[in-house]
């Protein structure tokens, strides 16, 4: 895909040329909203497709355990870490069932981090996976995790899972929300929160990228729009801007314009470099050695921009235009409008699968071998890797109408979004249990979750901000 590469801060003004340009991208960009993101052009489901799930109004029961206190009982008893004969009367002379369930009315983040410093008993159950797998089946009652393997982190997943439905569940969920709407004057395509959630970033397609601080959120007189990026009136980009990523302190942008421009964030923002393609940069994803694209024209590029000529490779991995990206330190994970998957190997750049799938991935989060995507039905699809081979293992229809344009998933949450005006939130359960729907007055075009914010671009020219409270 890339071509050139330019260094400079600053951008010439533009020829009549370039502004005839701008115009046929712009037309190029919308009649690509109008084929891949039209919530009308979606097309009907096939009839193999899962059925609509229960309200979140309906919570899910708990059923029989797969493990149980009795079982953890007697591993502490043939373990000797509990003296079996003159026990003091103590929490330690209780069962162990009822222990457990003592400590299931105490934060679970309290009770791995310090019951087991307490004593040798507390810290042996406190720390054994029986006792987190016992307590999630008890919050959830529907089958969880979805994949179990290579080394599921129970205690992580009950804290996980614990604070999500802390913060959703229930009439009155413990969140704050924030629209940001004085920054951007047409809709906004891509939104990335870095630093902790303390910046919020946003691209539109009125070619800025802007700096949100979320840290003067609901204080009297603090505007939360920082600056734009680039050298204005002309804007950050020469195009709309499609794709954010972030790698440490390093931000990058990716448009229709064929450009990728770097940023670097510890010094204001300031302009880094500009790597120039032939194509709309429609997809990025960014890792310590290689940021990767995805285009327009088909093309999957990886690219080193610590060095001077920063194509590592680009190829044509598709037949049509590259939707959406994940990767790791082995793969390479590209869904296109082809409605293919293709799994590349990083280390010898060798296509290891191509997966034909009914419909295209629109979105993808990707962790720990699992593979969760969204897709132009607004169906969830789950991808399992096993022996260096991915497996399409679950398909889930958690509610959605139209196109899912954002999904994120983790050990213990799943939040998703859709053109059909809605955000979801969700338990990563089988199948995924809603937990709570936000409503909105226009599509929204993607979403960013780290640590308690979740931020949404939306198509209202606003980006929206939800803040967990305590």
């Amino acid at each position: 895909m890339a071509s050139g590469v330019s260094d400079g801060p600053c951008d010439p003004p533009p020829t009549e040329g370039e502004l005839e340009q701008e115009d046929e991208l712009e037309l190029q960009a919308q009649e690509y909203v109008d084929r891949v993101r039209n919530p009308e052009l979606c097309g009907p489901r096939p009839r193999s497709c899962p059925l609509e799930p229960c309200s979140e109004q309906h919570q899910p029961q708990p059923h029989g355990s797969r493990s149980s206190a009795s079982d953890l009982s007697v591993r502490l008893r043939t373990s000797q870490v509990l003296p079996v004969d003159n026990v003091q009367s103590s929490l330690l002379s209780l069962p162990w069932e009822l222990v457990l369930e003592i400590c299931s009315y105490l934060d679970a983040r309290f009770v791995l981090g310090v019951l087991p410093l307490v004593c040798r008993a507390f810290q042996c159950v406190l720390t054994d996976e029986v006792t987190w797998r016992i307590r999630a089946q008890k919050i959830l009652g529907l089958t969880y995790p979805v994949l179990e393997g290579r080394d599921f982190d129970w205690p992580t997943a009950c804290i996980e899972l614990e604070e999500h439905l802390s913060h959703w569940s229930g009439t009155n969920p413990k969140v704050e929300h924030f629209t940001l709407a004085d920054g951007h004057f047409a809709s906004v395509d891509s939104v990335l929160l870095i630093q902790n959630a303390s910046l919020c970033i946003s691209g539109s397609r009125d070619r800025n990228v802007n700096i949100w601080d979320l840290r003067r959120l609901a204080q009297d007189g603090e505007k939360a729009l920082v600056k734009t990026l680039g050298h204005q009136p002309r804007g950050t980009h020469r195009g709309w801007v499609w794709a954010l990523a972030a790698q440490e302190n390093m931000l990058c942008s990716g448009s229709w314009d064929s450009s990728i421009k770097l940023w670097d964030m510890a010094s204001e923002g300031a302009a880094v470099r500009e790597i120039r393609g032939k194509a709309a940069v429609l997809c990025l994803v960014y890792h310590p050695d290689v940021l990767v694209t995805g285009s327009y024209d088909k093309l999957v590029t990886m690219y080193d921009p610590r060095v001077n000529y920063p194509v590592v490779s680009s190829r044509k991995l598709h037949s049509s235009a590259v939707l959406c990206l994940a990767a790791d330190d082995r793969y390479v994970l590209s869904g296109s409008e082809d409605r293919t998957l293709v799994v590349v190997d990083r280390r010898n750049n060798h296509v290891l699968q191509r997966l034909q799938l009914d419909s295209y991935l629109l979105s993808m989060s990707y962790e720990r071998g699992e593979l969760w995507a969204g897709d132009k039905w607004g169906l969830v699809h789950v991808f399992d890797q096993q022996g260096g081979s991915f497996q399409h293992v679950k398909c889930f229809n958690v509610g959605h109408h139209s196109q899912m344009t954002g999904i994120k998933h983790s050990i213990g949450t799943l939040y998703t979004s859709s053109t059909d005006k809605t955000i979801k939130v969700h338990v990563p359960t089988e199948p995924p249990h809603t937990v709570c729907t936000l409503p909105h007055n226009d599509v929204v075009n993607g979403i960013s979750v780290e640590r308690d914010v979740l931020a949404a671009a939306s198509g209202s020219m606003t980006v929206e901000i939800w803040r967990m409270t305590k």
